[in-house]
């Protein structure tokens, strides 16, 4: 019980402060790349790969953002207004800005440390920049068995217990019976699709997330028009709030300011070293390109779907108390709304984003266990993942509220723990890299990179050894 509290503790200031530095030093390290190249970032992520047929930047960044758009985006903005307060808004855009440079130079690392495989693709992720710039193998072992206790323990059970909670504002809803039935529905479906015979089914919700996604901004933006009158109001709250420096100092854990950077880095990750594990497998002729669409990612996770649940709740003139804290709360500031159709709308969204963020949590998980094996694990090995990762599924879904936050809490602060300081300490090779990106740019040129030559990386890569420019 001692190690648990201590390890909750850290998720408190420990790991605020880490966030905050972290991203800020990389925000001035970069030189603010979140607005200097915004409009960049959009214009790559449209590029089709250097390779005809291979992962491109577009198809990386769809991973990524598949694993990050979930409850989170739900559930963790309605948890962070109720018990932080409204203010925890504006602390959660500072740590998606701020995040924004902590993304891109995670991204970028492991675009230039990514090892080839035998199709001549790509992979890698914090592993393999620990292991090949740090020579630690201790380090990346520890780092991949992290990760795979977080995304396959902490994030997959939270995920299944937010998804469960959608339903309880409806009248067939019983505590303790339910969430029993719901939990063994999405843990068989969740197997059935790991073990590969619900490819169809994963290829249908993978084109509706997208909609749904779409279709949540909108509802957004509907709500805020019917609620017109309310608008000057909520950005009183949140302003007034995020500044209330009494009140945050007063009760820190549970502060607007906390909260904020908590369920901020629950829903974009920024910093903890998960989506390097995608950015990896792109095909860019410079790594710095796809560190751009990286960032771009935590925009649209906490700046775009993150923003779009505060606001539909806060205008509805529901107020946030920690007694609804979670889905209730945007259920019932839905239903003020739009009436009854609003908790059917975010149980139907809850069940997109989570079970789709279920599934795409085991390719984080897969790629560490390939790290950490040295080869492609084998079939029956990652059958015998699933099914334990079926069962915490289902054990996710009857667990507490609280005890469901804590356990995330804590698995993303050892991530970010490890991920951050290791990219300070190999940042300058991002840092090189943006700005040999930024000089061809200025040239007219589409960027290319030689990880020696203008990244200042001594170790031999399988990738970025070319010497040629290519004409814009």
């Amino acid at each position: 019980m001692a190690i648990y509290n201590f390890l909750l503790y850290l998720t408190g200031w420990p790991l605020a402060l880490l966030l905050f530095c972290g991203g800020l030093y990389f925000t001035i390290r970069t030189k603010f790349p979140q607005f200097r190249l915004f409009k960049e970032s959009i214009r790559v992520v449209s590029e089709k790969p250097a390779t005809e047929g291979a992962i491109s930047s577009f198809g990386a960044l769809m991973i990524s953002t598949a694993s990050r758009v979930g409850t989170g985006n739900i559930i963790g903005v309605s948890t962070a207004l109720c018990v932080g307060g409204p203010g925890a808004v504006f602390w959660m855009w500072v740590t998606a800005i701020l995040g924004g440079a902590s993304a891109f130079v995670e991204s970028t690392l492991a675009q230039v440390y990514k090892k080839r495989n035998h199709e001549g693709g790509s992979y890698g992720g914090p592993a393999y920049y620990i292991q090949a710039a740090l020579h630690s193998k201790p380090l990346a072992v520890i780092f991949c068995l992290a990760l795979i206790f977080t995304y396959g323990v902490g994030y997959n059970m939270l995920a299944s217990y937010n998804l469960q909670s959608s339903f309880s504002a409806f009248s067939f809803y019983k505590e303790g019976v339910t969430p029993v039935i719901i939990g063994a529905i999405i843990a068989l479906l969740a197997l059935y699709c790991l073990l590969g015979g619900g490819k169809r089914i994963v290829k249908v919700t993978g084109a509706l997330v997208p909609i749904m996604g779409i279709a949540y901004v909108l509802l957004a933006l509907i709500a805020l028009a019917i609620n017109i009158r309310n608008i000057p109001h909520m950005f009183g709250m949140i302003f007034a709030d995020a500044f209330d420096f009494k009140a945050i100092f007063g009760g820190f854990m549970g502060s607007c300011l906390m909260m904020g950077f908590k369920r901020g880095l629950y829903s974009n990750e920024a910093g903890i070293g998960s989506a390097p594990n995608a950015a990896a497998s792109a095909d860019v002729s410079h790594p710095a390109k796809q560190g751009l669409v990286q960032m771009l990612s935590v925009f649209i996770d906490t700046l775009l779907l993150c923003t779009a649940t505060a606001f539909m709740s806060l205008c509805s003139g529901v107020e946030p108390n920690a007694d609804i804290a979670g889905a209730p709360f945007i259920q019932q500031a839905l239903s003020q709304t739009f009436g009854s159709v609003g908790p059917i709308f975010i149980a139907v969204a809850m069940v997109l984003f989570a079970f789709t963020t279920l599934l795409g949590n085991f390719y984080y998980i897969e790629n560490c266990f390939f790290f950490l094996m040295g080869h492609q694990p084998s079939k029956a090995f990652m059958n015998g993942v699933r099914i334990v990762g079926a069962a915490l599924i289902f054990l996710g879904a009857t667990i507490k509220f609280g005890t469901a936050w804590d356990i995330a809490d804590i698995c993303q602060c050892v991530l970010a723990g490890i991920n951050i300081p290791v990219c300070i300490a190999l940042g300058a090779v991002a840092y090189k890299a943006l700005d040999n990106y930024v000089a061809q740019r200025n040239q007219g040129l589409n960027p290319v990179f030689n990880a020696k030559r203008d990244g200042g990386v001594k170790v031999e890569t399988d990738f970025w050894n070319d010497e040629k420019k290519i004409e814009a």
